[in-house]
């Protein structure tokens, strides 16, 4: 299952980019703190996989 976990948060951290970058490029200053969180939450899930992955001596 940790496969499927870091794919969903690669996802989340390039769709948080994606939103990040769109809402810079069209001054939207909502979409683009949206991008952030969505990134900086990709960020956090995917430090806890590390966590995982350590402790199973991967």
């Amino acid at each position: 299952m940790s496969f499927i976990d870091k794919a969903k948060n690669a996802a989340d951290q390039a769709v948080g980019k994606a939103k990040e970058v769109i809402g810079e490029a069209t001054d939207n200053h909502k979409l683009e703190a949206e991008g952030k969180l969505q990134q900086a939450k990709g960020d956090v899930k995917q430090a806890g996989e590390d966590v995982k992955d350590a402790f199973k001596g991967k």
